[in-house]
């Protein structure tokens, strides 16, 4: 009987020790990042690890060392773990060799973390084309409109376009669909690097399968 009592209290004892600690625990946020130095073309990636789900987003904050940084920018929380990619790769123009900070704001807490963009030679597709693209693969955007467009914004060591695209043949511009439904899909959801994208337009290009097609050709 004696050993039943004491048996009883123990259970009792870490029962009441485990709902204590759980219900009267401080609130935590902390951030695992996937690695601490990146070169350009590369996307920032991170996890938002959260003690509890409140139902509120996180609030992150990107800064540089000189304290200058982002927007506010709110990130739904769903879970203890939040996998956190970046939409865009780091590039040249707008982020600088140097360190940088995550900042999160969440449940009343904060954190931060921090990572270093290194120089390098990297050329990567500016995220502005990503928007074309997707216009592009939805029909929005005739073949012309986005060749135009990585002519203006990608390096020309990156894809060459080797005609000058204008006014008179940007609607004659033509290419096979299957660019559209697979590699635009694919670069998109990031199945394949800027440089097999790019790989793949400069191959159709030299090959002519894009080319200029102007009327006056049709007639000869």
């Amino acid at each position: 009987m004696i050993f039943k009592i004491a048996f009883l209290s123990i259970i009792f004892a870490v029962c009441f020790t485990v709902f204590f600690s759980t219900a009267y625990a401080e609130p935590a946020v902390s951030i695992i990042i996937e690695k601490t130095t990146y070169e350009y073309c590369e996307k920032l990636s991170y996890i938002i690890q959260v003690s509890e789900v409140t139902g509120d987003p996180a609030i992150i904050h990107i800064r540089d060392e000189s304290g200058k940084g982002s927007s506010a920018i709110p990130i739904p929380i769903g879970g203890l773990q939040n996998i956190i990619p970046a939409a865009f790769p780091f590039e040249k123009e707008q982020f600088a060799p140097g360190k940088y900070f995550i900042d999160v704001e969440y449940n009343g807490m904060s954190t931060s973390s921090e990572f270093e963009i290194i120089d390098s030679d990297n050329i990567c597709i500016p995220g502005l084309i990503k928007q074309f693209i997707i216009g592009w693969i939805n029909g929005e955007i005739p073949d012309g409109y986005f060749v135009d467009a990585l002519q203006k914004n990608v390096d020309s060591s990156l894809i060459n376009v080797p005609f000058q695209v204008n006014a008179e043949n940007i609607l004659e511009i033509n290419m096979p669909s299957w660019v559209k439904e697979n590699v635009g899909i694919w670069w998109v959801n990031d199945m394949i690097s800027d440089k097999e994208f790019a790989q793949v337009f400069n191959y159709l290009f030299d090959k002519k399968i894009i080319k200029e097609k102007m009327i006056k050709d049709d007639a000869i």
